[in-house]
């Protein structure tokens, strides 16, 4: 596993100073220590469950895919301003792709729990070919793919599991 630069952390005060950077740092969950993504990811899912309520699969859909595009530029203009593209703090991606995730698993808490602790694990531990890319791609773009590699392989698994029944 690569480990992260270790760059200042910047305050509330510096995030909220526009947008970007806000998005970027996960509404402020990325400000969180120790397990910034993990923090981050558990907002997600907080966030998921009203969205999941009163919306339909398309307008879920739309909000994720706004949700990855807006966090590649944030996240790569926030990298930008800290002089780290991918800073610990800037946990948007895993919010992005954590609902990718939960938009397409059954909707139980314990698909879900699953579902999260699976996408955390592969996050971290970056199996290849998240890796590589993860070591590679130093722009916005590179920041959500990692994740989006991760949400990919939790899918895989949760797709097996309901396949040998699991979650009826």
């Amino acid at each position: 596993m690569r480990a992260r630069a270790r760059v200042a952390f910047p305050s509330f005060s510096w995030i909220s100073k526009t947008p970007s950077r806000f998005v970027a740092f996960g509404l402020g969950s990325g400000l969180i220590r120790p397990a910034s993504g993990t923090w981050g990811t558990l907002l997600a899912w907080i966030l998921w469950l009203p969205a999941a309520h009163w919306l339909g699969d398309l307008a879920l859909g739309l909000l994720i895919a706004l949700a990855i595009v807006y966090g590649c530029w944030a996240c790569h203009r926030a990298g930008q301003e800290l002089g780290e593209p991918d800073h610990v703090g800037m946990v948007w991606d895993e919010m992005a792709a954590f609902w990718l995730v939960l938009w397409l698993v059954p909707s139980g808490w314990v698909a879900q729990l699953c579902a999260f602790v699976l996408f955390r694990v592969f996050d971290i531990v970056k199996p290849p070919p998240i890796r590589y890319f993860d070591a590679r791609m130093k722009n916005g773009i590179g920041v959500m793919w990692d994740d989006l590699l991760a949400a990919a392989y939790a899918l895989l698994v949760m797709a097996i599991a309901v396949r040998l029944g699991a979650f009826q």
